[in-house]
């Protein structure tokens, strides 16, 4: 077959249109730094770029997470540092009420700072983070979780703990909800509580209560009677005589593996019921302790009410101190989980972001030999075609 002249210029603007796109595709190279940005320039390499963009866009994600849930776990545990200074000023005030020479105008002025405490401690309950959820209200973040009452406080929210994902296969609960923080206190000493009968006529005080054996103890209702001022009978919930002894105030009453410690002159008739720690939410004692402030003193039996009365509400709150304590502290390791979660996640991502740039990033030095060579090339091509046609390109276009 004969080469004809428009063969040759038909094949020599083909390889003149290769040669300028290589030149174009190089040159796109060095202005992005990429060595290339599209899948057909590197079938292989875009594969694997596409993978590891992938990984890299989930824990990227990851991290976010982490860092929202760090925002809201700081929230928390700020408002439970409140809330555990508004417990301890409410401590100080009921153990400055548990004294004889108070007036009642004196008591009932401490009434008034317990009762602004609730009120405080019921901000504390309904704090709102940034975005302005309710941070102790379970699933139900846009509900108020807390509303005040004449005996306490109502729970709004619910028992749900919301949680997010920090890693593969990683999660971290990001906030508690109010009922666990504020209404599942335990009574008495958290295992077991005592009260004083209302009919009560004496001037027995509740004193300190602890399991003196738990191998011993066991768990029931018990009632601690006087049969005289000086003489008492612990009965179990069958009726049974458990034990007998002799009373001494400031004296331990011990009976199946724990210990009571009444003060005073109880009457002949008095009796303590001894039963297993209830729930009870922090706003009902404090409620129960403002009620017993104003109340007052005006008799004996009154004012051994009130201590009586004092005591359980201190019980209340060294609970709820201790209750917050180990929310705060369940925060705090939440808080490190995140932490090192978010340092696992940054050497990922820096590795990923390396392994991505080692395929994908331009070796600019190579680009701009190549670049050279290739323009190199063009003006080459486009002289000797010209010195072989004997004509210029401009008058071949032309033609």
């Amino acid at each position: 077959m004969r080469v004809t002249q428009s063969m040759e210029q038909t094949q020599f603007l083909t390889a003149l249109n290769q040669l300028e796109s290589s030149i174009s595709t190089t040159q796109n190279g060095i202005s992005t730094g990429l060595a290339f940005t599209t899948a057909s320039q590197d079938p292989v390499g875009a594969g694997l770029v596409a993978g590891y963009n992938q990984v890299l866009a989930q824990s990227q994600q990851y991290t976010s997470n982490g860092s929202s849930a760090t925002g809201s776990l700081n929230t928390e545990d700020s408002a439970l540092t409140q809330l555990q200074n508004q417990l301890q000023s409410l401590r100080d005030l009921a153990l400055e009420a548990n004294n004889a020479s108070e007036s009642p105008s004196d008591l009932s002025a401490i009434a008034t700072q317990v009762q602004q405490i609730q009120g405080s401690l019921l901000s504390v309950a309904n704090t709102q983070d940034g975005e302005g959820n309710y941070i102790f209200a379970g699933y139900s973040t846009q509900t108020e979780p807390f509303t005040q009452t004449a005996t306490g406080a109502t729970y709004n929210g619910d028992q749900g703990q919301r949680q997010v994902q920090i890693g593969a296969g990683q999660t971290v609960v990001v906030g508690d909800n109010g009922d666990a923080v504020f209404n599942q206190i335990k009574t008495g000493n958290g295992t077991f509580n005592v009260t004083a009968a209302s009919t009560n006529t004496g001037s027995g005080i509740i004193g300190a209560t602890a399991v003196t054996d738990p191998a011993d103890y066991v768990a029931g209702t018990y009632s601690i009677n006087f049969t005289a001022p000086d003489a008492y009978q612990v009965v179990n919930s069958a009726g049974t005589v458990v034990t007998t002894g002799s009373y001494t105030a400031g004296q331990d009453i011990t009976f199946a593996g724990m210990q009571v410690t009444l003060s005073g002159a109880p009457a002949a008739g008095d009796s303590f019921s001894v039963a297993p720690s209830t729930q009870q939410s922090i706003f009902t004692t404090v409620q129960n302790l403002a009620d017993a402030l104003q109340q007052g003193t005006a008799t004996s039996a009154g004012q051994t009410q009130l201590n009586n009365s004092i005591t359980a509400a201190i019980n209340g709150i060294d609970q709820a101190l201790d209750n917050t304590q180990t929310v705060q502290s369940s925060v705090g390791a939440r808080l490190n989980t995140i932490t090192t979660a978010a340092s696992i996640g940054t050497t990922q991502q820096t590795q990923l972001q390396q392994s991505i740039s080692n395929i994908q990033s331009l070796d600019y030095a190579s680009a701009v030999t190549n670049l050279d060579s290739q323009n190199t090339t063009l003006q080459a091509a486009m002289e000797a075609y010209t010195q072989t046609e004997g004509l210029s390109l401009f008058k071949y276009i032309g033609s």
